[in-house]
């Protein structure tokens, strides 16, 4: 998650993760940020023994230091986690591994793109405030994350 905007962005899902996953979704997470990787300096992480040096050097090669954090001590991370069981996976019976990469995928898109933030002031962290939302509009909604979740917009 990226802290300022809340952007989040999910990796990977493995059963059974080890060091070189947890490196390899470093690298598959600095090719999907591509430029804006530049702009960040920290990331935090856990104390996990996953997190090993493999996953520091490739964070380090591009000048992002990690930052190794006590157990439970990212309010951040473990509001995203509760939020995404609360509103999402209590509801549903996954089917396994590439189920729940799709439904994943549909939430990350939700959550960053339509999901209302308190600190971003009810906007979703990809918000455009130079958009211009027509008042007049008819509101339409449309089912998201596999019907779990309605998002309501105006029409264009």
């Amino acid at each position: 998650m990226e802290v300022e905007t809340r952007r989040v962005h999910i990796l990977g899902v493995a059963a059974h993760p080890t060091g070189a996953w947890t490196a390899q979704q470093a690298r598959n997470l600095l090719m999907e940020l591509g430029e804006r990787a530049d702009g960040f300096r920290f990331l935090i992480r856990a104390r996990d023994g996953k997190f090993g040096g493999g996953f520091d050097d490739v964070l380090a090669g591009a000048c992002v230091r990690a930052l190794k954090i006590p157990p439970r001590a990212n309010a951040f991370a473990e509001r995203f986690v509760g939020t995404l069981r609360r509103e999402c996976l209590d509801h549903l019976l996954v089917h396994g591994e590439r189920h729940l990469r799709r439904v994943l995928a549909k939430y990350e898109r939700h959550y960053n793109q339509h999901r209302p933030h308190q600190a971003l002031s009810l906007r979703g962290p990809l918000h455009d405030p130079a958009e211009v939302v027509d008042l007049t509009a008819r509101i339409e909604r449309r089912s998201a994350v596999c019907g779990l979740i309605h998002e309501y917009r105006r029409a264009a």
